[in-house]
């Protein structure tokens, strides 16, 4: 047994043994850079619900179930030459060092720990200006010249809504106030109704698409992050039908037994309890 502490470097060796085709895992051995995909976009989702839930016990495993993702696609980057991990890091620090002059003037880490620093005053505001315009630059050498160009695809839908209206935004496409957005929504609401009155599903879906994306409009007007605001939602439809379906038990019923009304007066029950 060991007493120390496991390194990265125990954690690159332990996946080069998973992926090790004399006495490694065969599942493992079966994975690729798509088929972890999947894995990946979860482990990334259950680190947000920790930290939601402030549960920093659960979030240690989970930021390492996170890491190893990075650390399964280093070791296939490797084995298919494109990078390993020490090129990984070497990347990305390269990257925050020029995207942060203010910390790194000289753009050299160790210049900047040998005590040089940059003297020069700067607040969060401008941070983020310079920030967005060494990112603007960086996509300009990648020949990523449109405002909406670089904004991953892959993206859940509500969070890349809210980057494409933010990158409109930054060249003046932007509502001036959310006044303006919540007309916008109305006006939505108002042809979803017309689309369905007509019988057009097609129509619908796609009336149902611009009001979802003028709401995550008005989440970005308000600073408020769509993903979180609808991951709390579903969690407090949960918590209330759950409650629903627990008095409906102790009554000795199941919900598909009750008629809409009673669960209607049921759900107002529980609303009514949570004080909302």
């Amino acid at each position: 047994m060991q007493d120390s502490q496991y390194t990265v470097e125990d954690l690159l060796q332990l996946m080069a043994q998973l992926r090790n085709p004399d006495g490694g895992c065969p599942w493992d051995l079966k994975q690729s850079f798509a088929t972890i995909v999947p894995s990946t976009i979860e482990e990334a989702y259950e680190v947000a619900e920790a930290i939601e839930a402030e549960d920093f016990e659960h979030l240690n495993e989970e930021l390492g179930d996170l890491l190893f993702q990075v650390i399964f696609y280093a070791q296939l980057g490797k084995e298919e030459g494109h990078f390993d991990f020490s090129r990984i890091v070497d990347t990305l620090v390269r990257k925050l060092l020029r995207r942060h002059p203010h910390v790194f003037p000289s753009g050299d880490l160790h210049g900047a720990l040998d005590g040089e620093t940059c003297t020069d005053a700067i607040d969060e505001a401008q941070v983020k200006q310079n920030w967005e315009a060494i990112k603007a630059a960086e996509r300009g050498a990648k020949g990523e010249a449109g405002a909406l160009d670089g904004v991953a695809r892959g993206l859940p839908a509500l969070t890349r809504a809210a980057k494409l209206q933010k990158r409109a935004s930054r060249v003046g496409f932007d509502w001036p106030s959310i006044g303006g957005v919540l007309d916008k929504i109305e006006e939505e609401i108002a042809e979803l109704r017309e689309a369905v009155e007509a019988g057009s599903l097609e129509q619908a879906r796609e009336e149902l698409g611009d009001l979802i994306f003028s709401c995550v409009n008005a989440a970005r007007h308000l600073k408020v992050d769509p993903e979180s605001a609808l991951r709390d939602c579903n969690r407090k439809f949960e918590r209330r039908f759950n409650g629903v379906e627990a008095e409906l038990i102790r009554q000795g019923r199941r919900p598909a037994d009750a008629s809409l009304e009673e669960l209607d007066k049921l759900w107002d029950r529980v609303k009514s309890g949570e004080g909302g």
